[in-house]
């Protein structure tokens, strides 16, 4: 049985959370991207920031703070009070750090953070050069079974999302190849144009010019369905490795203890954005798919993604 006191606090602590979120935003809110400027994470920021500004009635300011592999950024926003007027865009290598790094981190991993949205889904390709002697996702599989160890692959890391999303493939379809890492997506890429590295797993944005133009040849996307972009292009899954499923994704998220109405207030206006067709062509223009979730659905998105990297990571045996 609760007292009446208890039941008063309850209903004041119920009433002070209402009255916030109705008061909220009180001033400009601040969009930490723990990513440099002009990449898909910075622009995809910026864009769907100034239409959230238009729903909140508060300018959404962002603010670059790349640097160790997020955590910079991440730290943070970790540390800043839990109001809703701090925000950070997130993406797989939170999840990935949270895994890797643990204690070592300066904040509390996964429970440092309330998730707010998920916002975007950034697509990932299999591409080999145009003169390679495959031409699709199956003659590759069956080359690299034929002969085990040689043929390689690049892709940015070592941990990133690309190299563990090459990690899931490789123990899926029980390869042994051998893995060429680079500092970025795009110096990977040229390696494979060049010919110095048979295979190349990165963003489609990255690798789609080239197959355009017929240089690169494209094996297979990574999502769950093929590409509007490019409906000729397989899927990993429809193409010999049922189930088989890896993307970058962006969302956004507060700092832990953000009240529950505040939360609901921001992810209403982003995932409002997000339904904007303008805002929908500019995200598909820099190679982003719009992949709103709410809350509880981003929530338990990250729960599933943390359990699938962390599988991954531990056969593998990657090290931060």
């Amino acid at each position: 049985m609760l007292t009446r006191r208890e039941l008063l606090g309850a209903a004041a602590a119920s009433f002070a959370g209402s009255a916030l979120a109705q008061a909220f935003p009180s001033r400009p809110l601040r969009l930490v991207v723990p990513f440099p400027p002009g990449g898909t994470g910075d622009v995809q920021a910026r864009v769907i920031g100034e239409h959230m500004s238009r729903t909140l009635g508060q300018p959404v300011l962002v603010e670059n703070k790349p640097g160790a592999g997020t955590i910079i950024g991440s730290a943070q926003v970790a540390q800043a009070p839990a109001d809703g007027h701090t925000l950070l865009l997130m993406a797989n290598s939170f999840v990935i750090n949270a895994k890797l790094r643990g204690t070592s981190l300066p904040y509390h991993g996964l429970k440092a953070f309330e998730p707010v949205a998920c916002l975007t889904n950034s697509p990932q390709m299999i591409a080999v050069n145009s003169a390679s002697p495959w031409s699709t996702f199956k003659e590759w599989i069956d080359a690299a079974k034929a002969k085990p160890d040689t043929i390689s692959y690049a892709t940015f890391g070592p941990a990133s999302t690309q190299h563990i999303a090459a990690e899931m493939l490789v123990r899926q379809a029980g390869l042994r190849m051998t893995y060429v890492p680079f500092p970025g997506g795009a110096p990977a890429v040229n390696a494979v144009l060049a010919g110095h590295v048979n295979t190349v797993l990165a963003n489609v944005n990255e690798i789609q010019g080239f197959v355009e133009a017929g240089k690169m040849r494209a094996l297979a996307v990574t999502t769950p369905q093929r590409l509007a972009s490019l409906p000729d292009v397989p899927t990993v899954a429809e193409s010999g490795l049922p189930g088989y499923e890896a993307s970058a994704w962006f969302g956004l998220c507060a700092p832990a203890g953000t009240p529950k109405d505040v939360v609901a207030k921001i992810a209403r206006a982003a995932i409002g954005a997000l339904g904007d067709p303008e805002i929908r062509k500019k995200l598909v223009g820099v190679g982003l798919e719009p992949y709103a979730m709410d809350p509880a659905q981003f929530s338990a998105h990250i729960d599933d993604q943390y359990a699938r990297y962390s599988k991954v990571i531990d056969e593998a045996g990657i090290k931060a």
